[in-house]
């Protein structure tokens, strides 16, 4: 397990991608003095673009079908019609916020794969960076990105620190329900939190956003 207690939001409302992004957003802002695990859905179909991938490229791979958004953190591009996503953010006090992202990343995406595991899927850690060279997140695993049983890239995240905390972004290409037991994974004591967050998603719904990277 890789923290002592962790807060538990598991977000009912599906929501759009800006809306996503906002919230995401606000949970790092406003992160108090535990982690918290937010598991939760998308409302319509929508692609993310990390905070520095280019909107003409993923646009290339995905087509015009799918709507896009722009994340606040880095890694790559992600289509959320064919994924469950979770987002962690950590308290700057923490030591996994206060470790390398490398560090975080593995530890996070070990919890990850053991609940993978525990759901019957097989997958394990990749050791080192793929040599492809794919802006789609799926398409090029980096060290400790997780891997299914054919070597095929099944989980991805992105990550941003600021001055309160680090908010982990992951991606899983698994059924819907298959983090259900991540929380039990990752925490010997768990808090269920529900959360009512009043937000805007201007800034991931302006087309300056979307297009900074064209």
């Amino acid at each position: 397990m890789i923290f002592d207690s962790l807060q538990v939001w598991s977000d009912k409302e599906a929501r759009t991608g800006p809306e996503n992004m906002a919230v995401d957003e606000w949970l790092l802002e406003s992160v108090g003095e535990f982690p918290i695990l937010r598991i939760y859905d998308w409302a319509g179909d929508w692609v993310s673009l990390g905070y520095f991938q280019s909107l003409k490229v993923a646009q290339e791979i995905f087509g015009k079908e799918p709507e896009f958004v722009r994340r606040w953190t880095g890694g790559g591009i992600v289509d959320h019609r064919v994924d469950v996503t979770y987002t962690l953010v950590m308290p700057r006090e923490h030591p996994l916020a206060r470790g390398r992202g490398c560090e975080s990343y593995k530890a996070i995406h070990g919890a990850v794969a053991d609940c993978l595991k525990k759901g019957g899927m097989s997958c394990e850690l990749a050791a080192c960076d793929s040599s492809g060279d794919s802006a789609a997140c799926f398409e090029k695993p980096v060290a400790w990105d997780l891997l299914g049983a054919e070597g095929q890239k099944i989980a991805g995240a992105g990550q941003r620190r600021s001055r309160v905390g680090t908010m982990h972004q992951g991606s899983v290409i698994a059924p819907k329900g298959a983090l259900d037991d991540l929380p039990q994974v990752m925490a010997e004591e768990l808090e269920v939190v529900k959360l009512s967050p009043q937000v805007s998603s201007d800034r991931y719904e302006a087309e300056a956003w979307l297009r900074r990277v064209l």
